[in-house]
């Protein structure tokens, strides 16, 4: 691949926007804008009916708002993550979408599912076919087979259409390895058995300061140079990167690394568009959809054991 301005790889970060409130996002994102990167936040437009199960402040809070609106203008990308914070019909997720359009001046061009939230696009056992599903029901514990119901018609919460018209890429499967093109070369992709989203991008692991850190780590960062990869981070920035009012040193130091290498750094539509421009086939065969889905099952397999030997 060869990458604008003849860098020698490519780095971005797609923040799901779990816990991020006033207290703890302004510090990162102007930190990661001292140091050059220009990343993805994403929001939550509108405040959910009752408690949230996870925590984080939505656009309705006006200072938030206005220091969203802030880091856009400076060239971060604002992402969707849902609706809202909890499961959310129909009718709230075209006013989110509307509301959205109307605070940012466009349609989300990317967007992640709030993983506990039930109209999540595609998500669960539906995020794969086959033998990959029941792999699927198993490594889970067999969990309920529709729970996840936004691509299902007629359904009080399908907004399938919704998707398809007025989201660009949508996050699915999330790996190890910093070198996101390593399990997903062709990055975006179309899957022809999900047509309520146009083009599907995966992830690199980075849920937590900790896990983000693992991946980012200067060996890492070498590979990645090396092979001339793309990195797309998964991460929850409300997540441990801000304690007591102080960045995470191990983020501080290995982001400051990072930003010293020789790498492009765009926001996550940035890479998703350029990468669509270098290869503009992107509907996979049913084969290759299927040899990915094994490996993120083998992947997520690994990490739910080394989570338990850690314990």
């Amino acid at each position: 691949m060869i990458w604008p301005s003849n860098k020698k790889f490519a780095f971005t970060v797609f923040d799901d926007t779990d816990r991020s409130t006033l207290d703890n996002a302004p510090q990162i994102y102007a930190f990661l804008n001292d140091l050059g990167f220009k990343t993805t936040k994403s929001v939550w437009p509108i405040s959910g009916r009752g408690p949230a199960l996870i925590p984080g402040d939505t656009c309705e809070n006006k200072q938030y708002l206005k220091w969203v609106l802030d880091i856009q203008k400076q060239g971060f990308e604002i992402g969707l993550h849902n609706a809202t914070y909890r499961s959310s019909s129909r009718n709230e997720t075209i006013r989110a979408f509307d509301e959205f359009k109307a605070m940012f001046g466009h349609d989300p061009y990317t967007l992640a599912n709030h993983a506990s939230n039930e109209e999540a696009m595609y998500w669960g056992r539906a995020r794969l076919s086959g033998p990959q599903a029941v792999a699927y029901d198993v490594l889970r514990g067999f969990p309920p087979r529709d729970r996840f119901r936004g691509h299902i018609e007629n359904d009080a919460l399908f907004w399938g259409d919704i998707c398809r018209d007025r989201v660009r890429y949508v996050r699915n499967f999330v790996f190890r390895n910093i070198n996101t093109l390593l399990h997903c070369p062709t990055l975006p992709y179309h899957d022809p058995d999900r047509p309520f989203v146009k083009l599907w991008f995966a992830s690199s692991e980075g849920a937590t300061a900790d896990s983000f850190c693992d991946t980012i780590e200067e060996v890492h960062q070498e590979s990645l140079e090396q092979q001339g990869g793309a990195c797309i981070m998964y991460t929850h920035f409300g997540k441990g990167f801000v304690e007591d009012g102080k960045l995470d040193p191990r983020f501080r130091d290995l982001m400051t690394k990072l930003a010293d290498r020789d790498g492009w750094f765009p926001t996550t539509v940035e890479l998703l568009d350029y990468l669509q421009e270098q290869q503009p086939e992107q509907t996979l065969a049913r084969k290759d959809i299927a040899k990915m889905e094994r490996r993120w099952l083998l992947d997520s397999a690994s990490r739910r054991i080394r989570g338990l030997l850690k314990k």
